[in-house]
Order: structure tokens, then C-alpha cells, then sequence
């Protein structure tokens, strides 16, 4: 089997782990620099090139496609799967995770229940967009953040009015979503690979921060989820489409609301806070859907054809 994994870089937590389970059940494992491979489209033919020489065809591939690269990197993970290449989650669910407005859209298509949202052009009052947000306090958050950037908790509509037109007046994307405060700076974590829950954690926001991004400074530890969030982080991981993701919920009043499905979650709080080999698992979701390919057989490769 020959895996290549779409990572930038080789020395992170989660593309080493990912290297060492794939190197142990004896594939060849690459970790390939999406931004350094080059396509080339002839009349009947998709290549690649990768550093000037023609990239062999994998079995598999595991994109690790950083946000600000999304577009560059689901043309390059597309392009692997239209040449039969199975991918562990498709350029399209990619590209949805990535918008955080498209997101959410698509999970209340399909029932999935998140946080009171709206989003409002600038040309909106601020007034009628925290009217309709069900008042303050309000979270904010910028369209293109990430690990916790751009993610503001206004505790009074005087504050939320005045933080809005800030951002209108530069011509910000925003999302205003409602606060949950019972949730008390926490969230949970359930990792989903091939349609299975394989591991949970709960993050806590560092003191004096409602975030629990471990990044910026919360902690983590194992949990074990209720079969309400059980469903729900299923469900959600099945909205978007996406064979290995990192389903972000919050505890309310109501049940688990979906903050965030993440199409490139991080291996290294997970596996340290739960013991569990995270990366083994994903490398058995491949060997499941990628039979070995003989010389008179051909692998039927799934495709991820969701365009919502």
C-alpha cells in the first residue's frame, strides 16, 4: 500500500503519528508538500509532479490541508481522486468544513442542532442583527478564523453594537451566535473516522477565557460521550461528508449544539489525554476501503459527490 499524506510539514505531532502507523503495518508512507506538486492535464491523462519529477499514483492519501491553503489543496486533493486515488476525506466536505457560514447551513439541513446564528451583510443594523441574535451577551465570530482566532465574547448589547460596527465598518464577515453560558468554557471533542466515534476529550478554557482551544492555552482530558452526543457527533461527521473529522460540540441546557466540524483535527491532544491510537485507526479506515489492487483488478474507489 502507498499512502502519501498532504502535509506541510513533516516534524508536526500529527503527521509523524500518522507516518509511524502506516510505516508499521508495512506501507510505504510519504508525507508529500501539497503546495510544492504541480498538475499537469493532458487529452485522457490527470499527473502530477512533485519537485520537477512525475509523483507515482498512491493507493491513499491523507490530506492535512492547512485553512489558508484551502483552495490550492482540495484542487490538489480533487485531482488525486479524479485520477482513482482514495482519500480519507474529499475536496468537497474540505471545502464545506472550511466555511464556517456553509457549515452550519448544511448541519441544519440535516437536523443537526448548534447554536442560534445569524449572519447579516454590513449594510445591516447592528440593532436588528443582536435583536434577532436573542441579545447579549453574544458571541462573534470572524468567518476566516481558526484555533480560536477571531473569536470575540461581548457580555452587554452596548459592547456587542459597538464591537459589530467595528467589524461592518471594515467590511468583516461575521457570525453572531447566541452564548452558552452553562457550558462554563467548555467543549467536547469526538473524533470520527469512518462513521465510528474513536475517541472523545473534553477541553476547558484556560481561566478567564470562555475558549477551550487548546491552542490558545486550554486543557484536555478523556471523555466518554452520552449517546445524545454520541448521535449527534455521527450525525454531524455525516452532514458534511467527511470520513475523518473532529466533531466540536458544547454542553447546553438542550443537549450537545455543533460549534465545529474540523476536516484536519489535531492528533496530539487526543492521543495524550485518551491513549488512544488515533492514527492506527485512521490507517485501518484506509486498509477497509482500499482492497489491494492486482494486475487484473481494478479498486473501486468511494467518492465523496455531496455538492451542498
Amino acid at each position: 500500500m502507498r499512502v502519501y499524506i498532504l502535509s506541510r510539514n513533516p516534524k508536526l505531532y500529527s503527521t509523524k503519528r500518522l507516518v509511524e502507523a502506516g510505516r508499521s503495518k508495512g506501507w510505504e508512507v510519504r508525507v508529500v508538500d501539497y503546495l510544492k506538486c504541480t498538475i499537469e492535464i493532458i487529452k485522457g491523462e490527470l499527473l502530477i509532479n512533485y519537485l520537477g519529477k512525475k509523483l507515482p499514483t498512491p493507493d491513499a492519501i491523507i490530506p492535512r490541508i492547512g485553512a489558508s491553503r484551502t483552495f490550492y489543496g482540495t484542487a490538489m486533493v480533487r485531482h488525486f481522486e479524479m485520477m482513482d486515488v482514495f482519500s480519507t476525506s474529499g475536496n468537497l466536505a474540505i471545502a464545506r468544513s472550511r466555511d464556517k457560514l456553509r457549515s452550519l447551513q448544511v448541519l441544519s439541513k440535516n437536523s443537526v442542532d448548534m447554536p442560534r446564528t445569524v449572519f447579516a451583510s454590513n449594510k445591516s443594523t447592528a440593532k436588528d442583527v443582536i435583536a434577532l441574535s436573542g441579545g447579549a451577551p453574544l458571541v462573534l465570530k470572524i468567518l476566516e478564523g481558526t484555533q480560536g482566532v477571531g473569536v470575540v465574547l461581548v457580555d452587554s448589547e452596548k459592547a456587542a453594537k459597538s464591537v459589530l460596527d467595528a467589524f461592518y465598518g471594515m467590511d468583516v464577515n461575521l457570525l453572531v451566535q447566541e452564548f452558552i453560558e452553562e457550558a462554563g468554557g467548555a467543549d467536547i471533542r469526538a473524533l470520527v473516522v469512518g462513521g465510528e466515534v474513536v475517541g472523545a476529550m473534553k477541553r476547558q478554557g484556560a481561566e478567564g477565557d470562555f475558549r477551550s482551544n487548546l491552542h490558545q492555552g486550554g486543557s484536555a482530558t478523556s471523555y466518554k460521550l452520552n449517546r445524545k452526543e454520541k448521535a449527534t457527533a455521527l450525525a454531524a461527521a455525516k452532514a458534511m461528508g467527511l470520513g475523518v473529522c473532529g466533531v466540536d460540540m458544547i454542553p447546553s441546557s438542550r443537549g450537545p449544539l455543533v460549534m465545529e466540524v474540523n476536516s484536519s483535527p489535531g492528533l496530539e491532544g487526543i492521543e495524550k489525554s485518551t491513549g488512544i491510537d488515533i492514527a492506527g485507526k485512521i490507517m485501518d479506515y484506509i486498509e477497509k476501503n482500499v482492497p489491494e489492487a492486482g494486475p487484473n483488478k481494478k479498486r473501486k474507489i468511494k467518492r465523496d459527490n455531496i455538492g451542498a
